[in-house]
């Protein structure tokens, strides 16, 4: 009980410490052991499947997600000159690699990415970061939600495996100081498929609750963390995906299922016990007029042009996911907090060094 108790002091600390967060070697080994897996230049799996690495860029002048939560890059000189602009349009850090991804797909088939993301969220949450990493993924020829929930699944399932095999002390470290009964919580993930419920099988669950939520479950709302929680809870601590939510709730980039009148996409994400959403994907709309009506109608095609150039110029059906590498890093060691399973954590009002 008292090693427990240290371990737990000495991550508060290193949370709220002015230099380098020192994480506990065993959070930092089982990182680098995936980081080394996941960067390598070779096809791995995303990691053993033939897809390609792609490095997307970091600089950006896209908001893929649609949100508007970027930060800007500037130059230093422009505080001199605020009339220059270095790239000639404005430019941002990336909240996503997805749409370069799209655009390598069409010529490798099955691409990938692993690398750092920024979100300008104004949130000091156990669950985000303004910097944090993603493993990201775009697939050609994928018709079915289901194709694409298969890859989702296998992928963490392989990983996980990999880094049990790789990492088992840290692993252990980490099960038996701070997350006691977490092994247990993993193999039983591990050996179970994962279930796939509907969005508005989602809401009647959560409506049917006995349980009083802060957000009140509704048709048409985005779903909460407490929500994503107990439907994982609701389900038996099973990972569960959710697919074909509201067209108004996701971005233009999301194929249209045609199912007035309820009007989804065929999106899907994957909730994890402890965590809620892990992965995000979807079907990409890839028939032009779909395409050319949604941007227009959120006043994006002339920024998109590019973009609707692909389906213009011959496209094909596909899809694609991403994945948060630090919640992730949660989900498998039962960590609560994010910031303590990334050694410099950037977040609102933070940061040091």
């Amino acid at each position: 009980m008292l090693g427990a108790w240290c371990l737990r002091r000495a991550l508060r600390f290193c949370s709220s410490a002015p230099f380098p967060r020192h994480k506990p070697k065993a959070k930092l080994s089982v990182r680098d052991a995936l980081g080394a897996q996941s960067t390598s230049g070779e096809r791995v799996k995303v990691q053993d499947n033939g897809f390609v690495n792609i490095h997307t860029p970091v600089i950006t002048s896209n908001d893929c997600e649609g949100a508007g939560e970027l930060f800007q890059v500037e130059s230093s000189s422009k505080i001199k000159e605020p009339e220059e602009n270095f790239f000639n349009v404005p430019a941002f850090l990336t909240v996503s690699g997805q749409l370069h991804l799209e655009v390598m797909s069409g010529a490798f088939t099955q691409v990938f990415t692993f690398g750092p993301t920024f979100r300008a969220e104004n949130s000091q949450s156990r669950r985000h970061l303004a910097e944090f990493y993603m493993v990201e993924a775009e697939i050609s020829f994928v018709e079915s939600l289901q194709d694409l929930i298969q890859v989702m699944e296998e992928l963490f399932k392989a990983t996980t495996m990999m880094v049990l095999s790789n990492c088992p002390e840290d692993v252990e470290l980490c099960h038996k100081f701070i997350a006691p009964g977490q092994k247990d919580r993993l193999e039983h993930m591990l050996k179970n498929n994962f279930l796939i419920i509907t969005y508005t099988e989602a809401v009647e669950i959560l409506k049917q609750a006995s349980q009083n939520f802060t957000f009140t479950p509704e048709w048409g709302v985005d779903l909460q963390t407490e929500h994503e929680k107990y439907l994982v809870k609701h389900c038996g601590n099973i990972p569960v995906f959710v697919i074909n939510y509201p067209l108004e709730l996701k971005p233009f980039y999301m194929r249209d299922n045609e199912d007035a009148p309820q009007h989804t996409v065929a999106a899907v994400d994957l909730l994890v016990p402890g965590v809620g959403e892990l992965f995000g994907g979807s079907l990409r709309e890839e028939r032009y007029h779909f395409l050319e009506e949604r941007l227009a109608r959120s006043g994006l095609r002339e920024v998109y042009q590019w973009y609707l150039d692909l389906r213009r110029f011959g496209s094909v059906p596909h899809g694609g996911f991403g994945m948060g590498f630090e919640r992730y890093l949660q989900c498998i060691l039962g960590v609560d907090n994010i910031k303590d399973v990334i050694p410099f954590p950037r977040f609102t009002h933070s940061c040091l060094l």
